[in-house]
């Protein structure tokens, strides 16, 4: 079977006099109009690409909202491409630092209102995933923010560390794995870190910190010490983060991940489920991320995905 080929876009959205306005590409090598995306390059996480693209093709600095969704259509090569999807509001800044001139693949930029979308993107696949969206939107949850749950990286075995268990620290591939992991969570442009102040979650958290500027919040409620000896405070961390909007980063341990799921799920609304196991069940130096509501984050759960790290 040949080898699909992989592609990331955004249905990037803003609000201009109280109506939602979608922005639509007119490529100029093929005369179309688009959603923006484009193809993975090597080495890239889906998510990377679509923020990477978007900056390419628009000039739009942007951080993803929620998937939603693909698709996948025949290429005259006889490859498949698929093409994963987000939601991505544009703020003014965005458009004010625009970098966007018509070049050879993009002949313009338009702002359109959905129902002119509909009829103007020339692919019915994309007409798809604007209905995506235009049903979050519906639905009022469209402005979104996310917390992901990270587990810390690959450390060294208890069995071979002489010193408390807090103190372990990461082997070699759970660096590669904290390093691995930054480029992918920043395409949510997260506000806050929270860690354990466990050695492991601390350093796994160390790259993104010195990528994004912010400076780590140690959480001993969220530490397995405090889950073993029943003093964990996961509801109050995680109360405090759906309270504050903020999309936040949340780096634990593999035995406390559950209890943050679940406790996201409670702050919410949501009906909890088997989902949220699947969604705790993370490899070192994977995460989840969880989409609420920033309007009414009590709405429930929007969408979670789940990452593994890319070494």
């Amino acid at each position: 079977m040949t080898e699909a080929i992989f592609a990331a876009g955004a249905v990037c959205w803003r609000v201009v006099d109280g109506k939602t306005m979608i922005l639509v590409v007119h490529r100029t090598k093929y005369g179309d109009v688009t959603i923006p995306k484009g193809k993975v390059d090597p080495g890239e996480t889906l998510p990377q690409t679509a923020v990477r693209e978007i900056l390419e093709e628009t000039g739009l600095s942007v951080s993803l909202g929620v998937p939603l969704g693909m698709s996948t259509y025949p290429l005259s090569s006889g490859r498949d491409k698929i093409v994963h999807y987000w939601a991505a509001e544009v703020g003014d800044g965005a458009i004010a630092r625009s970098t966007f001139v018509p070049n050879g693949e993009i002949a313009a930029l338009e702002w359109v209102t959905i129902k002119k979308a509909r009829g103007y993107l020339t692919y019915e696949r994309d007409v798809e995933i604007l209905d995506a969206f235009a049903k979050l939107l519906a639905e009022g949850v469209s402005t979104t923010f996310a917390l992901i749950a990270l587990r810390h990286g690959k450390a060294t075995p208890p069995q071979t560390w002489d010193g408390p268990d807090s103190t372990r620290p990461l082997t070699e591939r759970g660096v590669r794995q904290a390093a691995s992991d930054v480029p992918t969570i920043e395409a949510w442009r997260p506000r806050r870190i929270v860690t354990s102040p466990a050695v492991r979650c601390v350093s796994t958290v160390a790259p993104l910190a010195a990528s994004t500027g912010i400076v780590p919040k140690h959480e001993s409620g969220i530490s397995q010490e405090a889950y073993e000896q029943g003093e964990a405070t996961v509801r109050e961390v995680v109360g405090k983060r759906v309270r504050s909007r903020k999309t936040a980063v949340l780096c634990s341990h593999g035995p406390v991940l559950p209890e943050i799921l679940r406790e996201i799920a409670l702050a919410t609304g949501t009906v909890p489920g088997s989902y949220l196991g699947s969604a705790a069940d993370l490899e070192t130096g994977g995460f989840s991320v969880v989409h609420l509501s920033a309007t009414n984050p009590s709405s429930g759960i929007i969408a979670i995905e789940t990452y593994s790290p890319s070494v």
